[in-house]
């Protein structure tokens, strides 16, 4: 069992210094350290933003380390956990082992840790804080019976043999003929040299190059494999008809539910508006659409039960389509996202449709956020939220390795938008698309007579997928459940390796990307959970 790391102390020849986990308090100056450490404008891809360096704390908090003396920070380090595979020392980049820097490729379940970066302030240079970092790292790796470090090491004075090839020049290293400032100190901390790893980050003193490094552990007691990361989603093909009331409703919710339990499915999804056949039901029929959507909001408490209960019977996580919810006096289009223990997440549609606004009065959210599962982070967006790029962006960059898509068009041109555009993020973001939508007819209900539907998986399109980036999809508007597996493990392969590698090859120098939602005012990757608070009367968790 892991224990995590208490503040140590340890001499210096400047004083006293403490080696601790880092902290969200720690960000600001670690910023600051780094930049004192890489001051060339050439090496600002080594340089951590704060998205990124809070981020490391959430998927790997035990795995950041810092050294602090009189109050300021004199170095650091930062790691994760990786599995490089059948091929343990495979070429790959800076910028493909950290996902961007964002350490979204994280593996709890890998047997190496890797070493991403240590870093001392060139004040505080040899003073043996880099000899502490690299010890507390190697006890890191023997808690966690890991098989080894792994690191992509800088060849610093490499830029000053011109002559030399990469081999040649570590291997004067090696044999003590030349003095490296990092390699050098490396080997002394028992690491040896297992390749060189060639455009591996921007970096003029090592011409671009790095040494892949390894240190075995040799505590480690090998594991039997736990195989493939694979999850498996079932998608609810609809059909809405006429309810008596709404235990009938429930019943038609709970056959599904059943069935994808009954498949071992970890996800089950349901149509945007599953619920609106509810107005279907005597005393409902033909009330307008304002009228209507309001009775059916007054529902909402009901609603949730019924799903709570079903995701704690059948254990299993629901994305129950959307139900409009009145929330702090403005009405709103809601996916309650239900985990196993009964426990709800409410993510709001962001953006309403012209229809959804003139018909029944629909606001659009503020709030985005990630659902961390034991099986993999997950995000959903509502619809037309998937014809907006940004959306699917911001999931992206806060680690989203599925995107659930409820949605409901009553036409083949608006199934074609929601379709076409689900295909565009699965590629553009290297994620999984899973999409549900409404079929059938309710002639009785305002604005909701005719539907058109196909539900569909969709992937990054690649070699580890399906040839058309079609995982799977089920007939066109014919009420059924749609079953498949996605393998986690090769949608990060396809992330640091692909053919094409679009989440790691964006110009951010170009583009920028800024954020606005209520969730996150600051920057990508920051909000743990949505403020999206429910009325009184309706809890969040049950």
């Amino acid at each position: 069992m892991f224990t995590p790391m208490h503040p140590r102390k340890f001499a210096t020849r400047a004083g006293e210094a403490t080696l601790r986990p880092a902290e969200l308090s720690d960000v600001d100056a670690l910023i600051e350290l780094n930049k004192r450490c890489f001051p060339t404008p050439l090496e600002e891809s080594v340089v951590w933003n704060r998205a990124q360096l809070r981020n490391h704390l959430r998927v790997f908090p035990d795995g950041q380390l810092v050294v602090e003396r009189d109050g300021q920070l004199v170095g650091a380090a930062h790691a994760l956990i990786v599995s490089l595979g059948s091929d343990p020392y495979r070429p790959h980049t800076y910028s493909g082992i950290t996902d961007g820097g964002y350490f979204h490729n994280h593996n709890p379940e890998g047997d190496t840790l890797y070493g991403v970066d240590v870093y001392v302030d060139p004040a505080a240079r040899g003073q043996g804080i880099g000899r502490e970092l690299y010890a507390a790292r190697r006890s890191i790796c023997k808690q966690l019976n890991l098989r080894r470090i792994v690191a992509g090491g800088r060849i610093h004075g490499f830029i000053n043999h011109p002559t030399l090839t990469p081999e040649q020049y570590v291997r004067k290293v090696e044999t003590g003929e030349l003095k490296d400032m990092v390699l050098s100190f490396q080997l002394r901390e028992g690491f040896v040299v297992r390749g060189v790893l060639r455009n591996y980050v921007r970096d003029p003193r090592s011409r671009n190059n790095a040494i892949l490094i390894e240190w075995l552990n040799p505590d480690h007691v090998a594991q039997p494999s736990v195989g493939a990361r694979k999850v498996r989603v079932a998608s609810v093909q609809h059909q809405v008809r006429r309810t008596k009331d709404f235990a009938a409703f429930a019943e038609q919710l709970e056959y599904f539910v059943e069935a994808a339990a009954g498949y071992r499915a970890d996800f089950v999804v349901f149509p945007e508006f599953v619920s609106v056949q509810l107005l279907s039901q005597p005393g409902l029929e033909r009330l307008g659409a304002r009228e209507g959507v309001l009775k059916l909001a007054a529902l909402s408490n009901e609603y949730l039960e019924l799903v709570s209960s079903l995701a704690k019977r059948f254990g299993i996580h629901i994305i129950a389509g959307t139900h409009p919810m009145q929330l702090r006096g403005t009405l709103f289009n809601v996916c309650p996202f239900v985990f196993p223990d009964g426990r709800v997440q409410l993510q709001p549609k962001l953006h309403i449709t012209p229809g959804e606004k003139a018909y029944w009065g629909l606001e659009g959210g503020s709030d985005l956020g990630i659902m961390h599962t034991p099986k993999a982070k997950v995000g959903v967006l509502i619809c037309y939220d998937v014809e907006f790029p940004e959306a699917a962006r911001y999931l992206s960059d806060r680690g989203a390795e599925i995107l659930f898509v409820p949605y409901c068009t009553d036409d083949r041109q608006g199934f074609c938008r929601v379709r076409f555009c689900c295909q565009a993020r699965a590629i553009e973001n290297q994620i999984y698309v899973v999409t549900a939508g409404i079929i059938g007819n309710l002639p009785s209900v305002a604005a909701m007579d005719i539907h058109y539907g196909q539900a569909a998986v969709f992937t990054p399109s690649d070699f580890e997928f399906a040839r058309d980036g079609i995982q799977a999809q089920a007939d066109p508007n014919v009420e059924m459940l749609l079953v498949t597996d996605l393998d986690i493990d090769d949608l990060h392969r396809s992330r640091s390796s692909g053919s094409v590698r679009p989440r790691l090859d964006r110009r951010r120098d170009l583009f920028e990307f800024r954020v606005h939602l209520q969730s996150d005012p600051d920057e990508p990757g920051l909000a743990e959970s949505l403020p999206f608070d429910l009325e009184p009367g309706i809890e969040s968790e049950r």
